[in-house]
């Protein structure tokens, strides 16, 4: 799909006004500058608590981010050298929907605010101004991966992609799962760059909510980014089908837990797009020599991890949030995507910033494909907020817990019909961080 360049949308005049009046320079800053590019990358690092970076993790994280739209505030006399006070960088990508299309998305990344400029207001101008920004310039969801989860409701952001994190004691665990065909092969870091970023791209395809990833997060997870944590620990594998092409990937590392030749594996990143790859690296986890642990975040709901093994007793669980998306245009949003069963019914949507607000007709045909458009006079049939919405809006939230947490009032026969209508297979997943 063809895509806009973030790059070439201008600071939210709003925002501007808005921290100009506090004495504060809010502007998209040129990472081709060098003068500029090194405080903002640092101010990125000071933001999330980051040692002091490298030059050389600075020129890497320069490669990445100069890609992106990036946007800083300063104080209105710092000089060219000066750290931003507060950071934002965001680009557009592919977001994989319900049914298999993709739709153009603004992800965001990198907000920090500095702890010597908090309650300034700064946050809700960084925030509105990226959502206004996407707005006008026609991109109908945001989205975003969260260090802190209480913050990104208050803009309407819902949290729409669970993660699950697995722990596995291997050895009350065990394998109970059958034979998958292929073969497995350890791979050079430099070689595993390659092979995850050649298999995520066609499995990101088959289960909405996943987007692209980038070269610089490849290099993170297989270890040959400047500055990476445990990157000489790392060590992967690929799985290769009998046609001889990689399916699956896992890169993992592997760290004494006592002293005593016991170790914890943990996956960085396991990727696959078949079920007899999948199977055969959980299976190469769960059995490697020595091992008594695995530890694994940002998998699927639907994994099927716990009836690979011999007793799901030794197989934990933790369901967190991951990905958070923002519808900003209901009518594209909600159209781009399929779904399982036909409606025609009027959603009364409140937004306090106003992108989505108002009442939507939604017909959906038998064959999944919606229509939606304004309803001038219809009485509406569910009310909720767009945070609702968007948290519906992948699949991956069911309608009846939104109803069930007051997030949507409807009769039990809408919340039903919503909830098998928006209802999507596989179970969608964001399996990266951005």
């Amino acid at each position: 799909m063809s895509l806009i360049d973030a790059r070439d949308i201008p600071a939210d005049a709003t925002s501007r006004d808005r921290l100009n009046g506090s004495g504060l320079d809010y502007r998209v800053v040129d990472l081709s500058d060098d003068a500029a590019a090194t405080p903002f990358l640092r101010a990125v690092g000071r933001g999330f608590l980051g040692e002091e970076s490298s030059p050389e993790a600075l020129a890497h994280s320069r490669e990445t981010v100069s890609q992106r739209r990036t946007t800083g505030v300063f104080e209105a006399a710092a000089d060219s050298g000066d750290l931003p006070v507060a950071t934002i960088d965001s680009w557009v990508t592919p977001l994989t929907v319900p049914g298999g299309a993709e739709i153009a998305m603004w992800a965001i990344s990198g907000v920090t605010v500095a702890a010597t400029h908090r309650r300034r207001g700064i946050a809700r101008s960084l925030l509105e101004g990226e959502l206004r920004a996407a707005h006008g310039a026609g991109i109908a969801i945001a989205g975003l991966t969260v260090s802190e989860a209480t913050i990104y409701g208050r803009y309407g952001f819902g949290s729409a992609l669970p993660a699950v994190r697995f722990t596995v004691d291997t050895r009350r665990a065990g394998w109970g799962g059958y034979e998958p065909s292929g073969r497995l092969e350890y791979r050079e870091r430099a070689q595993l760059v390659d092979d995850l970023a050649t298999v995520h791209e066609r499995a990101r395809r088959m289960r909405a909510g996943r987007i692209a990833g980038w070269p610089g997060r490849w290099e993170q997870f297989a270890g040959t980014a400047p500055g990476e944590t445990d990157r000489d620990k790392v060590r992967g594998v690929r799985h290769v089908d009998a046609d001889g092409e990689t399916r699956g990937v896992l890169v993992y590392t592997v760290t004494d837990r006592s002293g005593s030749f016991r170790f914890g594996l943990n996956v960085r990143m396991l990727v696959a797009e078949t079920a007899d790859a999948r199977a055969a690296l959980w299976r190469f986890a769960l059995q490697h020599d020595l091992v008594d642990e695995v530890t694994a975040d940002l998998q699927t709901a639907d994994d099927p991890l716990p009836w690979l093994v011999a007793d799901q007793r030794g197989v934990t669980q933790e369901v967190h949030d991951h990905g958070w998306l923002r519808v900003l245009d209901v009518a594209r949003a909600l159209s781009a995507r399929k779904y399982s069963v036909p409606v025609d019914l009027v959603l009364r949507i409140h937004d306090p910033l106003g992108f989505a607000a108002g009442d939507w007709r939604l017909r959906v045909d038998v064959s999944g494909v919606a229509t939606v458009e304004a309803a001038e006079s219809a009485a509406p049939d569910a009310v909720l907020g767009v945070a609702a919405l968007s948290s519906l809006y992948a699949g991956a939230v069911r309608a009846t817990v939104l109803a069930g947490a007051g997030l949507i009032d409807a009769e039990a026969s809408v919340v039903d019909l919503l909830d098998r209508a928006f209802f999507t297979s596989p179970a969608p997943s964001l399996d990266i961080w951005y």
